[in-house]
């Protein structure tokens, strides 16, 4: 699926992969962030951190009457506080495809899949 975007030069239509990349992208750069887990990995039973070109396995894009709503399944650092990663996270997702695609997000909601130690 595709949002579209009509203005008087025609239409503009953003897949969710690209969303995705995005949200993506913006999530890994927040600190904290080790990076993105597969949504379905609770299933998988195995811990894996995408790549960037495999963010949309871990990135649910729904639209709900006209609003965007993205789920993220990230994998955080040791040591860091949840809370304020995930509260981080949702105000830069939501602010880099508001501002770079132009649409606007209703709600980001952050699925913490797992817990890596560095070492």
């Amino acid at each position: 699926m595709s949002i579209e975007i009509n203005n008087e030069l025609g239409v503009v239509s953003i897949s969710d992969d690209v969303i995705s990349s995005v949200a993506g992208g913006t999530a890994v750069s927040c600190y904290g962030i080790i990076g993105m887990a597969s949504k379905n990995q609770v299933k998988d039973g195995i811990i894996e951190i995408l790549r960037k070109e495999n963010y949309s396995k871990g990135i649910v894009v729904k639209r709900e009457d006209e609003k965007l709503v993205i789920d993220l399944y990230i994998i955080v650092m040791y040591g860091t506080k949840i809370s304020e990663i995930a509260s981080n996270v949702q105000s830069s997702v939501k602010y880099q495809i508001e501002k770079t695609l132009g649409v606007k997000v209703d709600s980001v909601n952050i699925y913490i899949q797992g817990i890596k130690v560095n070492k």
